[in-house]
């Protein structure tokens, strides 16, 4: 299928089938999410579009907006960018991360906190 034949606009603003998944209680905080995820999206494709323009450069000293959209990367860049996207994801949930860690510490069995609360 062809570029052209595929509507990228449609697609994009399709709505998704089924309910949408809750993270919080309050539905602005979900709003709040959804954008900051939208965002984190637009701005890794910047990173992406970033570095084929960088080893364009690097490789041909000038490029055209047609170099950049024929771009494909090499295996090795391919795995650059994979690491790239990675940690850039890593830093940005690394928030919510340490958030599920806290959570899922094991408490201490209650006859533990008695015991240190009677020798208090």
């Amino acid at each position: 299928m062809s570029d052209a034949a595929f509507d990228w606009m449609a697609a994009a603003n399709k709505k998704a089938k089924g309910k949408r998944p809750e993270y919080f209680e309050n539905p602005q905080d979900e709003r709040l999410l959804s954008i900051l995820m939208a965002v984190v999206g637009e701005v890794s494709v910047l990173r992406e579009r970033m570095d084929t323009v960088e080893r364009l450069l690097d490789s041909k000293g000038t490029i055209s907006r047609a170099d950049i959209e024929s771009y494909v990367p090499d295996k090795q860049a391919a795995y650059e960018r994979g690491v790239m996207i990675r940690e850039y994801i890593y830093r940005v949930m690394r928030g919510p991360q340490q958030m599920v860690e806290e959570l899922q510490q094991a408490e201490p069995p209650v006859e533990d906190v008695s015991r240190e609360l009677k020798d208090i």
